[in-house]
């Protein structure tokens, strides 16, 4: 990894030298040297300093507010932006009595879907004129980063008014050929809820959902998209079967049918991704599921038989459809991943066993 210099301990220091090797995240904490997520893997920086430096790290990223809020034992969640434009998602919060901090490393520039080596079915689902898109996966596999890429997409191929809700903000998108407000909760918002609420006097085309958090936001979300709107969200689910599960469950039984008839009627696709190593540890590529809403799929999750999304995937390849454990081997049989990490990766190692012919 490359070393960096500079005469102080600074966040400006710290969040270059995690640009420069390639890091996705940083952590301080007292009485640890800070520490970056490189591929995947916590690693410590070459730095040192006292439990006091880094206090003062920590609270140099705070408003007046913030430190207030703090001091009342709440967790703070929020996104900062350095002199230089360099932006971060930021979450600061106690451990033993001590301040700690979890800063995610943000791109600058938003990548395209070509970039991100995504398959060409998410151009189209980006293409979508109305329904809902679900962007899933694991804390930290990419997914504001796919759905940035998308909306940017949008931005530049289409004359809409897009309105994104997020947690913090994370990619800032310049208006190109649509408008494109960007609204932040706690901010500009009091919840997901409300500003779907909102959203529907405000003449959007497209929006934006950070997370699908409750019962309230996925409501909400679920009646923009029946109203004629194209709507994106994130889960933290880790299959399209889990997803659609996760989304009924939140309902009460007696509403579950009703969910499951609203999704059948706008689910255009669910794409769950991870991010996994590259075979030469020069950096990570995304591995991805993708679920399309065609009418065997939405027949499917009308009558809540998610157990036959898996084989239905396998035989759908021509639309675009596939399983992770599909891609998995893909990527291995390409040389772009290992065997080893497929399999760690994968959440049906029999899947991917019969893929390898293992």
């Amino acid at each position: 990894m490359e070393t960096y210099q500079s005469n102080a301990l600074s966040i400006k220091a710290l969040t270059d030298w995690g640009r420069l090797n390639d890091c996705s995240d940083l952590h301080i904490t007292a009485f640890q040297p800070p520490t970056f997520r490189h591929l995947g893997d916590l690693v410590p920086g070459p730095f040192t300093g006292t439990r006091e430096q880094y206090r003062a790290l920590i609270l140099s990223m705070l408003s007046e507010y913030q430190t207030e809020e703090l001091s009342l034992g709440k967790d703070l969640d929020f996104s900062f932006e350095e002199a230089d434009g360099q932006r971060f998602r930021v979450n600061v919060y106690r451990q033993q009595n001590e301040l700690a901090a979890a800063i995610r490393i943000l791109r600058n520039d938003i990548p395209s879907l070509a970039d991100l080596r995504l398959p060409p079915v998410i151009r189209q689902l980006a293409e979508q004129p109305r329904g809902i898109v679900l962007v899933t996966g694991p804390t930290g596999s990419g997914k504001s980063t796919t759905l940035a890429a998308m909306i940017d997409y949008i931005n530049e191929t289409r004359k809409a008014h897009i309105i994104t809700v997020e947690d913090p903000i994370e990619y800032i998108h310049k208006s190109k050929n649509c408008l494109v407000h960007q609204r932040e909760v706690h901010r500009d918002v009091a919840s997901f809820a409300d500003a779907l609420r909102s959203a529907m006097r405000e003449d959007p085309d497209v929006i934006l959902v950070g997370e699908m958090r409750d019962y309230e936001t996925i409501s909400a979300a679920v009646t923009a998209a029946e109203t004629g709107h194209l709507v994106f969200s994130t889960l933290h689910t880790t299959g399209a079967a889990q997803t659609l599960d996760r989304i009924v469950d939140v309902y009460p039984s007696h509403s579950q049918g009703m969910i499951r008839s609203q999704l059948s009627g706008v689910l255009r696709g669910v794409i769950t991704q991870t991010l996994v190593p590259l075979a030469d540890r020069s950096g990570r590529t995304v591995a991805t599921e993708i679920l399309i809403g065609t009418d065997a799929v939405l027949n499917i999750i009308r009558e809540g038989k998610y157990h036959q999304l898996g084989s239905t995937m396998q035989s759908n390849a021509a639309v675009g459809m596939h399983t992770l454990a599909g891609d998995l081997a893909d990527l291995v049989r390409k040389g772009l991943i290992t065997k080893e990490t497929a399999l760690v990766s994968a959440g049906n190692r029999m899947e991917l066993e019969q893929y390898l012919g293992m």
